[in-house]
């Protein structure tokens, strides 16, 4: 990581009145400092790289024009927010980010008070600054609100309803970031709109030359400058279309190049000398200053640490995409879906070997699964790979398109469990109990490879809905070697029956209870592949289970509505006791393990049965 003394500008920057202070000849060398401090810092210990990199001079821009933290930036899912933290007070801790303990990847109002809104999903931004807008109003505040949207994020339904509902007299200002990229290559009919806009130069012309004309009368009053807006519109469109954003009544600047800091300065201190609700184009370079990035900007889009595996590991992901487009080689029926994430979860050769069948929609989750339902409706295969954490914004369709009519759409659930670079608005905990909830889902939770496989190949002749739930990460080897199957979908690793102590539990946290297993006395390992239906998978453990047995739930999910409290339900010939996370989005203390983090790791597994940590 660059050393402070050798950024000759950035060093002197502790606060955005320092970055107000620039003289326009230095803001060059800023935003050179910052990048080189960005590139230094997250080469070495990860994080998202090639979009912060795109919107250095934009942030720059921002804090120079706008009056932070007074006005409001909004940051759209908030993972380009490096810049902005380094010049509000935390550049001393970047080294830190994403790291346990350490400053969050994404905007945290616990954070900063210049974090006004925390994200780390897409599509946000607009709603949210909609609503500092109209409370500013409400309480007479003289403020703006700044949304920084990237051109991804307009795929994300949310963005246009904000949009719906904008009143156009409000101070907020929309900054259109275009990048041509969310994570993969941005698709669907808005890019295509965008990038009709970018391309019409006649359009940007007859603009410029119609406002030239209308400055030079001189100005006698508002209504004739509404009149004179309104023949100039009237002019342009006979001439060439309007846009999406004029058409709703906003007012639209750009496009500029955004990683020009002066030109970029100057037109948002144009949209704040308006006063009004406006669109600002800008267009910027994901990976800028950075060569690698700025040629894979995908693969950059996040880093590993320097130190983490170089990557030859296979996870999750990956193998769940390559074995279903095996799969798909001898089943025609079968499609794979995703929503802006074909690389992150793992579906890039099937995308390449079976074109026809692999629909990328954008970051549009509910209409992922409701697109899902209707091709399963019609004799389809349709498996749908989303983050768990995305899979929460889909709720209403899983109930009501998907379980209602009993069609078999497969889920599959990536990232599932606690995820610790990207905190907790990644982290999978909540997925079991909200589809706990929805009658007739199965529960699939592999926690191999071969396990994995197995469920996929089951999966493809079902006839309803269900979820296949795995982790981010890399095989477990191990427990292949020492567990085998009692049943279809349970695993155990000894007789359970002669055991004084019992863990039962799922996917990866499977390894901690081994851990816990070896200190604890007369203990065996019950591991389930499938939770529901939960009345079948409560025989089988009754069965398996002694009378005197002490038994523990352990799980990676919450303890509300867990599989645990959901399979007491139909126990009766013995109790036990849930291991499960309380509160995912308060860590107490930053321990030795992301489990112990969230007490439910070894030791507080032993201390569950009442053994000391020795």
């Amino acid at each position: 990581i660059k050393d402070m003394e050798e950024l000759k500008y950035l060093s002197k920057v502790n606060s955005t009145e320092d970055v107000k202070a620039f003289a326009e000849g230095d803001l060059e060398g800023l935003c050179r400092d910052i990048r080189e401090y960005i590139i230094g810092g997250i080469t070495e210990n990860g994080g998202h790289l090639a979009s912060n990199l795109g919107v250095v001079e934009l942030t720059v821009a921002i804090h120079r024009v706008f009056d932070l933290p007074s006005d409001h930036l909004i940051f759209d899912v908030g993972h380009q927010c490096y810049t902005h933290k380094i010049l509000t007070g935390r550049k001393e801790a970047f080294s830190t980010i994403r790291q346990r303990g350490g400053l969050s990847g994404f905007t945290k109002r616990s954070e900063s008070e210049y974090d006004c809104f925390g994200a780390g999903h897409s599509s946000t931004s607009l709603s949210a600054a909609i609503g500092f807008a109209e409370a500013d109003r409400i309480s007479g505040k003289k403020c703006f609100s700044v949304a920084v949207v990237g051109d991804g994020a307009f795929s994300g339904g949310m963005i246009h309803e904000a949009l719906n509902n904008l009143d156009t007299a409000l101070p907020v200002v929309i900054i259109l970031n275009e990048n041509e990229m969310s994570i993969s290559k941005n698709t669907g009919r808005f890019a295509d709109l965008i990038a009709e806009i970018r391309s019409s130069k006649g359009y940007y012309k007859a603009k410029n030359s119609t406002r030239n004309v209308i400055s030079s009368i001189p100005f006698i009053g508002k209504p004739l400058f509404r009149a004179v807006r309104k023949i100039k519109k009237s002019i342009k469109n006979k001439l060439y279309k309007s846009n999406y954003f004029e058409n709703l009544g906003l007012y639209y600047l750009g496009p500029v190049g955004g990683n020009d800091v002066i030109r970029t300065e100057r037109i948002l201190a144009e949209a704040k000398n308006y006063g009004k609700a406006c669109i600002v184009h800008v267009k910027t370079k994901k990976g800028k200053g950075y060569a690698p990035a700025e040629e894979y900007p995908d693969k950059y889009h996040g880093v590993s640490p320097k130190c983490a595996n170089s990557g030859k590991e296979r996870n999750f992901s990956a193998e769940a995409g390559e074995y279903l487009s095996r799969l798909a080689d001898g089943d025609e029926k079968i499609c794979a879906v995703t929503a802006a994430m074909k690389d992150g979860t793992g579906l890039s050769r099937f995308a390449e070997e079976h074109k026809d069948r692999f629909f990328d929609v954008g970051i549009a989750e509910e209409h992922a699964l409701t697109f899902s339902a209707g091709l399963a409706a019609d004799g389809m295969k349709p498996y749908f790979a989303v983050y768990s954490s995305f899979l929460q914004r889909g709720y209403d369709n899983l109930i009501h398109d998907i379980a209602l009519q009993d069609l078999p759409v497969r889920i599959l659930v990536d990232r599932a469990g606690l995820n610790s670079a990207d905190g907790a608005t990644h982290h999978g905990v909540f997925d079991v109990s909200f589809l706990s909830s929805v009658p007739g889902f199965d529960i699939y939770t592999p926690s191999t490879f071969s396990s994995l496989k197995r469920i996929l190949k089951e999966t493809a002749d079902t006839d309803h809905p269900c979820a296949v739930r795995y982790p981010n990460g890399c095989d477990m080897p191990e427990i292949d070697c020492a567990f085998t199957y009692v049943s279809d979908f349970i695993r155990t690793d000894c007789d359970i029956k002669t055991k004084k102590r019992v863990i039962i539990t799922y996917g990866r946290i499977a390894g901690e209870a081994m851990k816990a297993e070896k200190k604890l006395e007369s203990c065996g390992i019950i591991l389930l592949e499938k939770l529901t239906p939960y009345g079948k998978t409560a025989e089988i453990l009754s069965a398996l289970i002694g009378d005197d047995a002490e038994v523990l739930f352990l799980e990676e999910g919450i303890e509300g509505g867990s599989a645990g409290s959901e399979l007491r339900k139909y126990i009766t010939r013995f109790d036990y006791r849930t291991l499960a996370i309380g509160n995912p989005f308060v860590c107490n203390e930053v321990t030795d393990s992301i489990y112990s983090d969230y007490g439910i790791g070894d030791k507080e597994i032993i201390a569950a049965f009442g053994e000391k940590n020795g």
